[in-house]
């Protein structure tokens, strides 16, 4: 049985009359990567900075490796990895430098620290940079640097904050790659992002959270199972008179059906048939089409239907 590695227990942090966790509950296994998606201002900030006890709760209780997290848990904190969305880098130290003095805080044996540094250097692929400073970096080379900084010391628990923000397509691979392989060796993580698609194909599980709370949790195909839109269907057409939109609506599964700008935007909650279904309607009434697609839901469509919101920066 995989161990806990993070235990949130009814989580409360209120700033004055604001509540801006509440009632919060967590637990990550060992080995998973877990996805911690909320609109701007759901608590997930407050909550990592209560579970790194950077801020005081007023509820609930936080263990971290099976051992409760105080401000002063430097063994916990050293097995812990932090990579935040804005780079905290020195500007006068090099690359090798920068991991170097990252390392430092947590590795003081000199040699253990060299051989920690140099892999976390040719881990990020930044060996043919280690001698710049950070001003040369371009912004892929420098979240990579970002990351070779939190994960030098070999932490057990690494939380990554938005870590592919403003990046270049091939560093933002170059850095989920990296993510997906940490954790292959055994490392838990944390992850947080606006990009959908980034969580979707690297976590293993995905909390959405919303206004301080925990309202949705599982693998993204069993988050997409807890909202109605299940397929929609789009078919381009001429012509649709009102009356066989209406027949439409009543298809089995179809739950909306709407007709605009010369196109049948249909959405179905259930139902392995539904495309078959439409399309059987259409031909026995003669009713001539053209392109036609279907889309299953993706996980931006369970945010939005599940928060009412958009995920924005």
């Amino acid at each position: 049985m995989s161990q806990t590695v993070v235990k949130i227990d009814n989580l409360v942090k209120r700033y004055k009359e604001l509540t801006a966790v509440d009632h919060f509950n967590l637990e990550i296994k060992e080995g998973e990567i877990l996805g911690l998606l909320g609109p701007n201002g759901s608590g997930k900030t407050t909550t990592i900075s209560c579970l790194l006890s950077l801020l005081k709760f007023e509820e609930g209780n936080i263990e971290v490796f099976g051992q409760k997290m105080n401000p002063d848990s430097y063994s916990l904190k050293r097995d812990i990895g932090v990579i935040l969305q804005n780079v905290a880098v020195f500007d006068t130290l090099t690359v090798y430098e920068n991991i170097d003095f990252f390392c430092g805080l947590y590795v003081k044996d000199k040699a253990t620290r060299k051989k920690y540094v140099e892999e976390a250097i040719q881990f990020v692929e930044l060996t043919e940079f280690q001698k710049f400073y950070p001003k040369k970096l371009s912004g892929g080379l420098l979240r990579r640097l970002n990351i070779a900084c939190g994960i030098a010391h070999k932490p057990k628990l690494i939380i990554l904050d938005e870590p592919t923000v403003a990046v270049d397509p091939q560093s933002r691979n170059k850095i989920l790659e990296g993510i997906v392989e940490l954790n292959r060796q055994g490392t838990t993580i944390i992850y947080t992002s606006h990009y959908m698609e980034e969580v979707e194909a690297i976590c293993t599980r995905i909390v959405i959270m919303d206004k301080g709370k925990n309202i949705a949790n599982g693998t993204a195909n069993e988050l997409k199972l807890m909202i109605q839109n299940n397929e929609t269907i789009y078919i381009d057409m001429r012509v649709l008179p009102y009356e066989d939109l209406e027949n439409i609506r009543q298809i089995n599964h179809v739950y909306s059906a709407e007709y605009s700008k010369e196109q049948l935007t249909v959405k179905c909650n259930g139902g392995k048939h539904n495309l078959i279904h439409i399309m059987n309607y259409l031909q026995e009434k003669g009713i001539t089409f053209g392109r036609v697609h279907s889309e299953l839901p993706t996980l931006n469509d369970v945010f939005l239907e599940i928060t009412g919101k958009e995920l924005r920066d």
